[in-house]
């Protein structure tokens, strides 16, 4: 019994100075690789596209149909993703052009690119189909 109490003591420590070390780097506005980041109000990382940017991510998922969310889901920038929506890895095309593009992943849901935030299972951004 000590030993369990002195694991999850320990485990309780290690995620406090995660969180706080976390904290501290996301506060400054760097993202996990040590680079710049951009921060939304909230204090999240955010992806910033460029409209040609835009356009390739457009381009590169909406390539494979399979990836298209069989759900009706609205997709809005802040919303919570449902559990049950099957996220994917953005192309290495996209990610080498925007290292921040790695911190995300993405579902086509009514013609739409969703953009979300694993780790908070939210909407970032939407891209639409090239006007």
């Amino acid at each position: 019994m000590t030993l369990q109490i002195a694991r999850g003591v320990a485990l309780a420590v290690v995620a406090f100075v995660s969180g706080a070390v976390g904290q501290s780097a996301g506060a400054q506005g760097f993202d996990a690789g040590g680079s710049p980041g951009s921060l939304n109000s909230s204090g999240e990382q955010k992806l910033d596209l460029t409209p040609a940017q835009r356009r390739a991510v457009y381009a590169a998922v909406t390539k494979d149909k399979s990836k298209t969310a069989k759900t009706g889901f609205a997709p809005t920038i802040g919303a919570d993703v449902p559990p049950m929506l099957e996220l994917y890895t953005l192309p290495d095309e996209i990610m080498a052009e925007n290292q921040s593009a790695k911190f995300f992943e993405y579902t086509v849901v009514q013609d739409k690119v969703v953009l979300v935030d694993p780790t908070r299972m939210r909407v970032v951004d939407v891209i639409g189909p090239p006007q």
